[in-house]
């Protein structure tokens, strides 16, 4: 079974087409470093709360502090949190804790073979994997969104 995430989600209506239209999951962006499709956090629950089960609904956040990420959750009520940056270590374990029935899905920016080896070593601490081509090691961070292809 093909599942298809579409991001940027802004509106109530552009979630409620993206639903009509078949997708799997709705990726609602939080404050970010850089890259597009940042929306107020009051939005993002308004329009999680507006979207029917089955369809996941995704708070893409670029914090890394398990506490400052379960409170960011409980502000907007997503079915899955998206981890756009590396989480310190333990940091999946505390928001397993903080966040029980959450699903956790962590960003691997594809750069280099380092990349697969972060992607095994944090594969069995989440519920998913989601390849992107970032880049964590610049002066601003780009955490997704640059509409490049990787390998």
């Amino acid at each position: 079974m093909i599942r298809v995430k579409i991001c940027c989600i802004s509106s109530a209506d552009e979630a409620a087409l993206a639903v009509r239209c078949g997708a799997s999951a709705l990726g609602l962006v939080s404050e970010m470093p850089s890259g597009p499709g940042v929306i107020p956090e009051a939005c993002i629950a308004q329009i999680a709360a507006t979207v029917p089960p089955p369809v996941a609904t995704f708070l893409l956040t670029s914090r890394t502090d398990p506490m400052e990420i379960a409170a960011q959750h409980q502000r907007c009520r997503t079915t899955t949190v998206q981890l756009c940056d590396r989480l310190p270590n333990g940091g999946h374990a505390a928001l397993r804790e903080l966040l029980p029935g959450v699903s956790l899905v962590q960003v691997i920016h594809v750069t280099d073979q380092t990349s697969v080896d972060e992607a095994v070593s944090v594969a069995h601490e989440v519920d998913a994997l989601l390849l992107d081509s970032g880049n964590q090691n610049l002066a601003v961070k780009e955490l997704g969104g640059t509409g490049r292809t990787h390998d």
